[in-house]
């Protein structure tokens, strides 16, 4: 439905330099940095994030991107979604297939913040692209000291 709010909104437009997209991918947190200790993810759970997107570009320029990201985490053998992200942010084409992602961040846990992303398209594909990731997520809120991290995203553009 969201899609199709979108693709009425820019049919409307006069300007046909707009483009939409969507994406899926998976994301794995690596490490994180809080209190002057470090924590890796795949020390005693695992915890992997399901994003999808839409895009809205404009031809060579800014773009707009909204990300919605379920996190599961597993731990002794048990599996729940942990945390629910909402991710808007503006894209920045950097040349090269290279692109600037700056989010906001939202997430059911009561954080919140900023995610720093740089992205690149790997390869194109009959249908769409195949792009690689690494997110460096932000985060303060809900009495907790502020969390510094990085993970490894990657997914298909379609």
């Amino acid at each position: 439905m969201i899609v199709h709010i979108f693709s009425k909104l820019l049919a409307q437009q006069s300007d046909k330099a707009f483009k939409l997209n969507t994406y899926i991918g998976i994301v794995h947190p690596i490490v994180s940095y809080s209190a002057s200790k470090f924590t890796t993810n795949f020390k005693d759970s695992y915890l992997v994030g399901i994003p999808t997107g839409l895009n809205v570009l404009k031809s060579g320029h800014l773009g707009f991107s909204i990300e919605m990201v379920p996190y599961i985490k597993v731990q002794s053998g048990k599996s729940k979604m942990s945390n629910f992200l909402f991710h808007p942010g503006i894209l920045f084409p950097l040349g090269k297939e290279f692109t600037f992602v700056g989010r906001a961040a939202f997430e059911t846990s009561g954080r919140y913040g900023i995610t720093p992303v740089v992205s690149k398209i790997i390869t194109h594909g009959q249908v769409g692209k195949l792009f690689l990731a690494m997110p460096f997520p932000i985060r303060f809120g809900n009495e907790q000291r502020t969390t510094v991290s990085a993970a490894f995203q990657f997914g298909y553009i379609f």
